[in-house]
């Protein structure tokens, strides 16, 4: 290869090793995730439609369980709480569209939340 080409193929090489790494890096960071989006796409219109009070019901809920000493929440009931408290922030964005990306931040924590996480605070 002369040197005109050796510099736009390298490139090129470097760009496609550096995605590719970057999404394996992603699917790793988060063995659950998954999991997560399922449940969110099953429970997205059903939270959609929560009012205030029983979304404050599930909200409830969920801390009291997962405060619970006596009992565990296995790893698809706990996904399913935090998946749908952050659906519920995502109807809040579309409902008040100047808290949009406050919103989409408080979607993102809950999202985000880790079983693995939750177990080891179980043990303290």
């Amino acid at each position: 290869m002369n040197k005109v080409m050796r510099l736009p193929f390298f490139t090129l090489l470097f760009i496609c090793c550096t995605n590719s790494v970057k999404v394996q890096a992603q699917t790793s960071a988060d063995s659950d995730l998954q999991l997560k989006e399922l449940l969110f796409r099953k429970y997205k219109r059903e939270v959609q439609a929560y009012d205030k009070k029983k979304f404050d019901a599930l909200f409830f809920e969920f801390f009291q369980k997962q405060k619970d000493q006596n009992s565990t929440l296995t790893k698809e009931e706990f996904y399913t709480y935090t998946t749908k408290i952050a659906a519920y922030s995502e109807k809040l964005g579309m409902l008040y569209k100047n808290q949009k990306e406050e919103a989409q931040r408080t979607k993102q924590e809950w999202l985000d939340k880790s079983y693995s996480d939750y177990l080891q605070s179980k043990k303290h």
